[in-house]
This record gives structure tokens, C-alpha cells and sequence, in this order.
């Protein structure tokens, strides 16, 4: 089977845990043994994940410092790396100890996006630390500001995704079997102008990327995982209740009844009915530590064509 998964920020760093390189390690190498029970059984896989966290640290690292400051698209692209590098070393130690040989690539992903797409006039994508007054009219003139339980919190365009630019190289190794790690964070947000690539300050919303990803992959199976049990009507409700199976059609009928909020499940929902109503595959949102069951649709919510 073809197979993209889609990993949330719960596969990278734990909440419920301090903070520090040995937890995030740990996290990492759980979520790595997860996913090794998945390509033991010989998928074709790639893998896309989150990057919230990390990216807000790096924005923190160089404001500390009081060194260069890089755009968005250069520290979207520095956690591609980062993260890559951990899920590589992790699935390689996982499949080792199995006796499985496979090849593990982490690709940074430029991915296209629309210059004239309505979120650039509109930020709404939180981004790094929050902010109080005084520290917020020191920062740049440029950047948009969002006001936030009385602190402030830079935000920034969330542009749909159009295509991604290095899909022939991850095609080619897809077909020959070779684990992937790819667009990373959404992917780093590029557009094309008069014949040249040009990084934007945007974050493109991962879950979105990865239902790009599966259509161009010709996945079977788009595979999203979450720190939620599957998806839900009325939630945060008495009245809650989770869905074990949709189709296509009845997901954008909640979506539209405004049942998955935007910025959480909304994306996820719209991601899973975008690339179940392209190839007519099967899309599931599950735990990750459900990973292995939900693959086999058995657990989590599945979104069917029909």
C-alpha cells in the first residue's frame, strides 16, 4: 500500500513533559517505533509533520541573541532539516533492530503557493512567542500583530498550497521504495516570479500540504495523526460524540455547518476530502500512539469516497 502520514506537534514534543533536548528526543523515538510497525510490513511510505514549535524557537534563538534575522521561509526550511534529522536517526534505529533495510531521506520541500491568494491580505497564523505591549511596538513596522488574551502574538499569511516543486524527485524515489521525509511545516512557501523562486514570510498549514502530497503520490491512504481520538460533531460538548466513518460528502456537509473549527480539525477534515475525492482513496485522523490500527482502519475516524 501507499501510504503519506501526517504528523502532528504531539509527535515531537510531549506537553505534558518539560521541555529539553532529552524529551524531545524521547518523543521523537516513541513516535518512531509507531511508525516502524507500519513499515514492517513493507508500505511505500512518506512522512510530513508539523513544525510550530520548533520554528517559534528559532524566531526566539534570534531575537535573544540579537543576530540576523532570517525570514520565515529560511527558518520554515532549517526545521525541515532538524526534524528530519531526528525522525532519520530514530526509523533507522527502529527498522535496524528489526533487520529491515530501508532507505531514509529527509527532502527539504519547496512548496508554491499563490501571490495573489486572499491570505496575504488577511494573517492569520500565529507565530512564535507572545508579546506585551511595550515589547511589541519595538518590533518591526512590517510585521502584522494580533492581540491575544490581553498579550500580542505576530501572525502571518496561511496560503493553500499549489504545488510542490521537488514532487519529481519524490516520486522517483517513492516508486523505488525509499522512506521519505518531506515537506516539512507545510513545506517552505515559495511563489514564482518572472522565471525565479522568491521564499514568502507565510506558513503554509501542514495537514493541507499533506493531502497535496498524497494526490501527487497516488497514495492509498492518507494517514493523519493527531493527539484527538478521531473526529468529532459538537465538540467540547454534552452532546459530543465521535464519528467512526464519513464520506466525503457528509464531511464537507459538517465542514460547512462550521463543526470542524479552522486552525484544528477544520484543515484536517478538508485535507482528507480533498485527496478522498481525487484518487477515491481512504483518508484517516486518529491518535498517533493508534498509528498502526488506524492504518488498518481500526481506530480513528475514516473518511471514505463513499
Amino acid at each position: 500500500m501507499n501510504l503519506v502520514i501526517a504528523l502532528g506537534g504531539n509527535a515531537l514534543l510531549n506537553p505534558r513533559k518539560k521541555s529539553s533536548y532529552e524529551t524531545y528526543e524521547e518523543t521523537v523515538n516513541s513516535t518512531c517505533r509507531e511508525l516502524a510497525r507500519i513499515i514492517r510490513e513493507g508500505h511505500r511510505v512518506a512522512i510530513t509533520h508539523g513544525n510550530g514549535p520548533q520554528v517559534g524557537d528559532i524566531m526566539l534563538q534570534q531575537e535573544k541573541a540579537k543576530t540576523i534575522s532570517l525570514p520565515l521561509d529560511v527558518d520554515v526550511a532549517e526545521t525541515q532539516g532538524q526534524i528530519g534529522y531526528l525522525l532519520e536517526r530514530g526509523l533507522y534505529n527502529e527498522l535496524e533492530k528489526a533487520g529491515i533495510e530501508r532507505k531514509i531521506i529527509t527532502i527539504l520541500t519547496q512548496v508554491l503557493v499563490d501571490p495573489k491568494d486572499p491570505a496575504f491580505s488577511k494573517p492569520s497564523k500565529p507565530v512564535g512567542r507572545f508579546y506585551s505591549k511595550s515589547e511589541m511596538l519595538k518590533l518591526p513596522k512590517s510585521y502584522s500583530m494580533a492581540k491575544i488574551n490581553g498579550k500580542y502574538r505576530r501572525v502571518v499569511p496561511s496560503p493553500k498550497p499549489q504545488d510542490i516543486l521537488e514532487k519529481g524527485v519524490i516520486k522517483l524515489l517513492f516508486e523505488k521504495n525509499h522512506l521519505l521525509i518531506v515537506s516539512g511545516g507545510g513545506g517552505i512557501p515559495v511563489i514564482k516570479e518572472k522565471k525565479k523562486i522568491r521564499g514568502m514570510e507565510a506558513v503554509i498549514d501542514k495537514d493541507m500540504t499533506a493531502g497535496l502530497l498524497a494526490k501527487t503520490l497516488k497514495a492509498d491512504m492518507l494517514l493523519i495523526l493527531t493527539d484527538i481520538d478521531g473526529v468529532y460533531l459538537d465538540f467540547g460538548q454534552e452532546s459530543q460524540r465521535r464519528l467512526d466513518k464519513l464520506t466525503a460528502s457528509q464531511a464537507l456537509k459538517y465542514l460547512k455547518e462550521g463543526q470542524f473549527r479552522e486552525g484544528s480539525m477544520g484543515p484536517k477534515v478538508q485535507a482528507c476530502i480533498d485527496f478522498v475525492k481525487a484518487t477515491k482513496g481512504a483518508a484517516v485522523i486518529a491518535r498517533l500512539k493508534d498509528a498502526y490500527k488506524a492504518m488498518h482502519k481500526k481506530a480513528g475516524t475514516e473518511i471514505g469516497y463513499l
